[in-house]
């Protein structure tokens, strides 16, 4: 459906008209602020990959520690007659 979409020729179309609705002193800024939100986007992403990898990491060492504690039973003295 989307096949062929952003071809050269179709891009240029979209660029024209964007000039004409929003005029060459508008553009660059709406070109700023796209670009910053793809940018800050990319970053949330990232954070986000990064504190879920942390929490992986810290259950897997949390599991890890307690898989390796021995069971210590106390001694009942009143069992040993």
């Amino acid at each position: 459906m989307f096949e062929g979409l952003f071809q050269p020729m179709h891009l240029l179309v979209i660029f024209a008209i964007a000039l004409l609705v929003f005029g060459p002193k508008k553009l660059p800024e709406l070109g700023k602020g796209l670009g910053d939100g793809i940018r800050a986007l990319k970053e949330g992403m990232k954070d986000h990959d990064t504190k879920a990898d942390a929490k992986t990491v810290e259950a897997k060492t949390v599991e890890a520690k307690t898989e390796l504690k021995p069971e210590i039973k106390p001694e009942n003295p009143e069992s040993k007659t």
